[in-house]
């Protein structure tokens, strides 16, 4: 493929930070509320993850016919965003509705933190940051070990927002063989990129926002916290790896959508949809994605809406994408005409 690269303005890193947070955050006084119920379906998973050496969890929301039956059924994996978790798509979102909704789908929900899915170059303070790993070995291991999935290619989807939409993009490319779509929305498709052009400048890697630096911020980490409840993995603080994520300009470039994508042959790129809201700054990054993808024949989907980085472009999307990207997986099992 020819290789394109035009230069879209710079996000600013905090754009993530209070998204979730700000809906979420209570007045200083106020009675914490009781969590809602959760949605038809859904169910929460805790298991050991050896890539991450932690107990984590993940929501799944099965097919009201699961119990009753005896058939497999594809799995779309929904990646959340910074500073979220696993359980904003399900819960907040709306999306444990629309798996509902179409009925024979499996839908798995994981956590990895502020990680940005990748497999961190160095982990300090005991930790094990291969977050990479985490989703693609251990989660979709226990996942096609527990469940009665189609455990292959055809019959897998990943998606995300934000931070997610980086995520679902960037291992779908690298792993192209184990997902048969993939889809960002409002995704933060330039991160590694722009990390790559920071460590070239010699500029530090962004410092997370502690919780210690806002009250309201630490209020709603606190009510958040309960709702989570992984251990030593719960509070944003806890959250952020030790660590360093990319040593090197070659390792972030290794990350890096608007290359990986030229890494891998056309015959062999998952399906791909994109969207992004109008009034979000992160538009310009898939627009950007869209004209390599354009320039070089590949057939991609592409949506753009009014609205901003928030969770009510995401109600919005959710069910967009993921009939999609249902209806990509059916046709690849062969289910459809």
């Amino acid at each position: 493929m020819k290789n394109y690269n035009i230069k879209t303005r710079p996000f600013l890193a905090q754009l993530f930070c209070a998204l979730v947070i700000t809906a979420l955050t209570l007045p200083a006084q106020a009675q914490a509320p009781e969590p809602p119920a959760l949605p038809d379906g859904l169910q929460t998973v805790s298991f050991f993850s050896p890539s991450v050496g932690r107990q984590m969890k993940f929501d799944i929301v099965l097919p009201a016919d699961y119990e009753s039956s005896d058939k497999r059924y594809p799995v779309l994996y929904l990646l959340h965003g910074y500073m979220q978790n696993y359980t904003v798509w399900g819960r907040n979102l709306g999306a444990a509705f629309y798996a509902r909704e179409l009925g024979d789908l499996i839908l798995v929900m994981p956590d990895a933190g502020n990680s940005w899915y990748i497999n961190w170059a160095q982990s300090e303070n005991g930790q094990r940051n291969n977050w990479e790993d985490h989703l693609i070995k251990d989660v979709i291991s226990y996942v096609d070990g527990n469940y009665r999935t189609e455990a292959c290619r055809e019959g897998r989807a990943i998606a995300g927002l934000s931070m997610g939409g980086y995520g679902a993009i960037m291992l779908g490319l690298k792993h192209p063989d184990m997902f048969v779509s993939m889809a960002s929305t409002s995704g933060a498709l330039a991160h590694a990129r722009n990390r790559a052009e920071a460590i070239g400048a010699g500029q530090p890697a962004p410092r997370p926002r502690s919780t210690s630096e806002s009250p309201e911020l630490a209020r709603a980490d606190e009510f958040i916290s309960q709702i989570i409840d992984i251990p030593g993995f719960s509070k944003q603080d806890d959250r952020n790896p030790a660590g360093v994520d990319f040593a090197t300009v070659e390792q972030a470039q290794a990350h890096d959508p608007f290359q990986m994508i030229y890494n891998v042959p056309k015959s062999q790129l998952p399906h791909i949809y994109l969207d992004s809201g109008m009034e979000d700054d992160l538009i310009n990054a898939a627009l950007e994605f869209m004209q390599i993808l354009l320039i070089n024949d590949v057939p991609f989907e592409y949506m753009q809406a009014r609205g901003r980085h928030n969770s009510e472009y995401w109600r919005r999307s959710v069910g967009h994408f993921m009939s999609i990207q249902y209806e990509v997986m059916h046709r690849a099992l062969g289910h459809r005409p």
